[in-house]
This record gives C-alpha cells, sequence and structure tokens, in this order.
C-alpha cells in the first residue's frame, strides 16, 4: 500500500512516516515544498503521477490567533486543502484521510465528546477544520476524519516552534513562576500513539470519523505538572482560572473526546495520558 503523507516533516507527520515505514508501508512524504495544498491543479498533477493508495493530511494552519487574523489562509489550508485532496482521492479511488481536532466543540457537555455530539465551533480555526471534515466526508466515498487533541512528539510543531512540554521546558528556565490554566480541560496525546492507531484504523478499511485521543482528562496545570515532576523542574508552577487570563480566541473549556467508534472496531486501546506523557519524557528528555 502506498501512502502519501502531507506535512511529513511536522510533529504528526513524522511519526507517520516512521511508522507507517516500520509497518511495510510504501511511504512518500510530502512538505509545503513539495506541495501546495491550496492549489487543486498542481496538487493534482503531483498526486496522480505518485498515484497513492491513501493521501494523510496533517497539514493545518493551526497557531490560533494567526486564524483571527487571516480567516482566509485558515479557510484555504485547513478547508480547501482538504477539499482538493477528498477530489484528487476520489480520481485515485484512493483514501482521503484529515486530521482534525477536538476544538470543533463548544465545551458546554462537560463529559466526553462522542463522534455523534453535534459540534459547534467557537473560533475561526475551529470552524475551518469542521470545514476540512465535512468536505472530506462529503467529497471522497473513502473518507477518513481522525479528532485528536492536545497532541505533542518528537519534531517541534513548525508553525509554533515547539509544543506544550516545550514550552514548559523553557518556561521554567527562564521565568520566575510558572502560571498555567487549571480550568481547561482536554486529553494530552503523543503523536506516536495516534500514528499506530491510524495503522490500525486504515487496516480495518473503515471509513467515517473517529475519536484518537489518549484514555482520561486532565488540566493543562495538571499536564504541566507531570511535565515538571518527572523532569525535575523546580521553577514554582502555580494554578490560575481561565478567567484570570487574557483570552484573545475563544476556546472551549471542556474538549475531551471518547474514542468510542475505534473501540467498535476493535482498535487497541490508547494508553492513559498520564502513562504516555512520562513514558514520552523518560524516552526524550531524561
Amino acid at each position: 500500500m502506498k501512502i502519501a503523507i502531507i506535512g511529513s516533516n511536522g510533529q504528526l507527520g513524522s511519526d507517520l512516516v516512521r511508522e507507517l515505514t516500520l509497518g511495510g508501508f510504501e511511504v512518500v512524504p510530502l512538505t509545503h515544498v513539495d506541495i501546495s495544498i491550496e492549489d487543486l491543479s498542481s496538487a493534482r498533477e503531483i498526486l496522480l503521477n505518485i498515484k497513492p493508495d491513501a493521501i494523510l493530511n496533517t497539514a493545518a494552519f493551526h497557531v490560533v490567533p494567526k486564524c483571527e487574523d487571516d480567516p482566509l489562509k485558515a479557510f484555504q489550508i485547513n478547508s480547501l486543502g482538504a477539499l482538493n485532496f477528498s477530489k484528487i482521492s476520489d480520481e485515485l479511488n484512493a483514501i482521503s484521510l484529515y486530521y482534525s481536532t477536538d476544538y470543533v466543540f463548544d465545551g458546554e457537555k462537560k463529559s466526553p465528546y462522542l463522534e455523534s455530539d453535534r459540534p459547534n465551533p467557537l473560533n475561526i480555526y475551529a470552524s475551518t477544520k469542521l470545514n476540512g471534515e465535512y468536505y472530506t466526508l462529503n467529497y471522497s466515498k473513502n473518507g477518513i476524519v481522525i479528532r485528536v487533541s492536545g497532541i505533542y512528539g518528537k519534531v517541534p510543531c513548525r508553525a509554533k516552534g515547539g509544543n506544550f512540554i516545550t514550552t514548559m521546558i523553557k518556561a521554567a528556565k527562564e521565568k520566575p513562576e510558572v502560571i498555567v490554566v487549571g480550568d481547561e480541560i482536554l486529553t494530552p496525546t503523543p503523536t506516536i500513539e495516534i500514528a499506530r492507531k491510524t495503522i490500525e484504523i486504515l487496516k480495518k478499511n473503515s471509513f467515517g470519523l473517529f475519536h484518537l485521543t489518549c484514555e482520561g482528562q486532565c488540566s493543562w496545570y495538571e499536564f504541566a505538572r507531570v511535565i515538571f515532576n518527572t523532569l525535575n523542574l523546580n521553577t514554582p508552577l502555580k494554578s490560575c482560572s481561565v478567567k484570570d487570563m487574557p483570552m484573545l480566541v475563544k476556546r472551549p473549556i471542556y474538549s475531551v473526546l471518547e474514542n468510542r467508534i475505534a473501540k467498535q472496531l476493535g482498535i487497541s486501546e490508547m494508553p492513559y495520558w498520564k502513562d504516555a506523557l512520562v513514558k514520552f519524557l523518560n524516552e526524550n528528555y531524561l
């Protein structure tokens, strides 16, 4: 099976390249230098030449405040890119797989969101990602959407210059104290686990919408606390409320996802968030 990975040098893309290659797949890595996802004719020419059996789209404009400043760019990358790959995948009779976000929900539910729950995005980033979901599922007969949450990996996020772990390490070195919100709830998930479960989903030959995060939930403060404790960071770490922080963009206070469909399909269970985080920190920072 030949798989084209869009955004192959990013956090998730790099782990997908590694795991799929180890799994015996023929992988064609493509970065923003190789392919312009918002240009249908250019992307079509490149992919029709490659003839992949699946197109995995990890590319995204996901710096949330910048999406508010440039909604057109957010739409072109997060929405139009997904539409283009779905159209191309249908020409190739290939799978079109799109990675989306927990931010498509408004956080009002206060219990883990199921795939069947109604999205209600609060910002431009989330809205354009939801558009990308719809385009993937409605323009490709072999469409797959995988929603993820709080991802972190070995390769820093290119657009953000890092991830939450690297941000906390940097802050601990440079600031007299670190303050993190304690009432915004999510499920941190390593990209390596998403990559491994993606392989299982592809092998099931099942299409549609999936949630794919670690088990359990925590606040950003609890996420940070485990990082500080595991890496022996001695800088004082304090919790605050979202209400105490300047909120430039509306975000969901609660965005925990339940992996219901994956479990129903017999996909192996994701690890508990804290266990996965401690393992990742031990393997990469100690």
